[in-house]
């Protein structure tokens, strides 16, 4: 009897070393994993990127925005084809978004607006879209760079190429992009988005990064010409490149 009742004390005292106390059990049965783990974008984290505009700013979600396309939207009327910049437009003192591969840039209507009033609105909108699962863009847009053609003659096509693998890249990583609008004469039509509208070192860009990478690799290049887009559709040619002589 003593080594049966032995047994039982062993057998309770081995028991309770591998088997948790019930109160922990039945946590685990009414444990609910926090909302970050069924909502992770809630959480998301943004970071914020000077440009060399300072009436504009690059808002870095963590994310693909338009994977490996970049859209402009100067107006809130232009951008009827994106839920996401609709969104960014009622945000007091946006005057236009312009949606990259993996940033927003956002610029202000002017520098008596204050960022540190607009961020946390343009922080919250921005999560809050990509935890609708909306998608950025609803339909089809019009690609607003011309790309590689197999119309393109030897020179265009090494111009477009140089834009996209070696101007581009550089300039998207100010918050803005360069659009290739045409060649005409000797002179490359190119128009500046995101950031680079209006900015004040605009012609800097054009002048020495842009106009001289092209005339160092296209003998045929003598300058570069801005297309600058105006309350109306009409585009004004802004030449900034001076001819090259022989």
């Amino acid at each position: 009897t003593l080594f049966r009742s032995g047994q039982q004390v062993l057998s309770r005292e081995f028991c309770s070393t591998v088997r948790p106390p019930p109160h922990q059990v039945r946590h685990r049965k009414l444990f609910t994993p926090p909302t970050v783990l069924h909502n992770p974008v809630r959480c998301m984290f943004i970071q914020t990127q000077d440009t060399p505009n300072p009436n504009s700013l690059k808002f870095l979600p963590g994310r693909a925005v338009l994977q490996e396309r970049t859209m402009d939207f100067p107006s809130p009327a232009a951008a009827h084809c994106s839920p996401l910049a609709r969104q960014l437009f009622k945000v007091e003192g946006v005057k236009s978004v312009f949606l990259g591969p993996n940033f927003i840039t956002i610029s202000r209507e002017s520098e008596d607006v204050d960022w540190n009033l607009m961020k946390p609105d343009i922080y919250a909108t921005i999560m809050d879209f990509f935890a609708s699962g909306l998608p950025v863009v609803t339909e089809a847009a019009a690609a607003t760079d011309a790309g590689a053609s197999e119309d393109d003659d030897e020179v265009v096509a090494m111009i477009k190429e140089l834009l996209d693998t070696r101007i581009r890249p550089t300039v998207q990583e100010d918050g803005g992009d360069v659009v290739y609008k045409g060649f005409e004469d000797g002179i490359v039509q190119l128009r500046l988005q995101g950031s680079c509208t209006r900015c004040p070192s605009s012609v800097i860009t054009l002048k020495s990064g842009i106009q001289n990478m092209l005339q160092f690799y296209i003998p045929e290049v003598e300058g570069v010409e801005q297309v600058i887009e105006g309350d109306s559709d009409d585009e004004e040619p802004e030449n900034l490149g001076s001819p090259r002589g022989p």
